[in-house]
């Protein structure tokens, strides 16, 4: 079965409309906390995270060895006081992939002392 000339622009038609309204978050990035170093106590996270730009929807990769650490997702108050909420969920991998909402998101490693000694996190998603 032959397609005419029609029949192919239609196609190429619905395709670029496809693209044009894909949603944004197809188009999210991905950080890796640390770069090479990844989460830990190698890094300032405040450092790392100056100079990045961050949107809704992209991904934190937070790389560690399991049993070492964790990944808290946690409030503003939970950040300063370096203090989870006793219903928060630890992710615990040491490849965990969290996804950034817009506005002020915080990350701890809850596990007592790491911490107040610099893992944790604070990125602002636009």
């Amino acid at each position: 079965m032959t397609m005419g000339r029609g029949s192919c622009t239609k196609v190429t038609l619905i395709v670029m409309l496809v693209i044009i309204w894909s949603p944004i978050e197809s188009y999210a990035a991905s950080h890796v906390v640390g770069d090479n170093q990844g989460w830990g106590f190698s890094v300032s996270y405040s450092d790392w995270a100056k100079g990045k730009s961050f949107a809704s929807g992209d991904t934190l990769v937070f790389n560690y060895q399991p049993g070492l650490h964790n990944v808290v997702l946690v409030t503003a108050a939970g950040y300063k006081n370096c203090k989870a909420p006793g219903a928060a969920e630890a992710a615990t991998s040491g490849n965990d992939n969290l996804t950034l909402k817009k506005g002020a998101n915080y990350f701890i490693c809850s596990i007592p002392g790491h911490c107040s000694a610099g893992m944790k996190l604070q990125v602002v998603a636009e």
